[in-house]
């Protein structure tokens, strides 16, 4: 009973906090930051950006609390340098 309780904990925590989100890839042009890094599963991903008319750009998970866009696609880390997420996007 204790391992399937500790298998259920496991298995719970990480589809609960690993969300896939889909990812489209932003259009540079409607951004100011132009970097990306590489994730957890090894995709090169945009990094949080503003956009230049400060509306939602494509592809974007969440938005983080400095104003910027985040592209991630986990929730773990996500705007972590941006002073976490303030809204979070399906």
């Amino acid at each position: 009973m204790k391992y399937i309780s500790l298998l259920f904990i496991v298995l719970f925590t990480t589809t609960a906090f690993s969300k896939n989100f889909p990812y489209s890839e932003p259009n540079e042009q409607n951004l100011v930051e132009h970097h990306h890094y590489r994730n957890v599963n090894g995709r090169i991903v945009h990094s949080p950006a503003h956009s230049k008319n400060g509306k939602r750009p494509n592809g974007a998970s969440a938005k983080c609390r400095d104003g910027s866009y985040s592209f991630s696609k986990h929730h773990r880390g996500t705007c972590s340098r941006h002073h976490g997420v303030a809204t979070w996007y399906k």
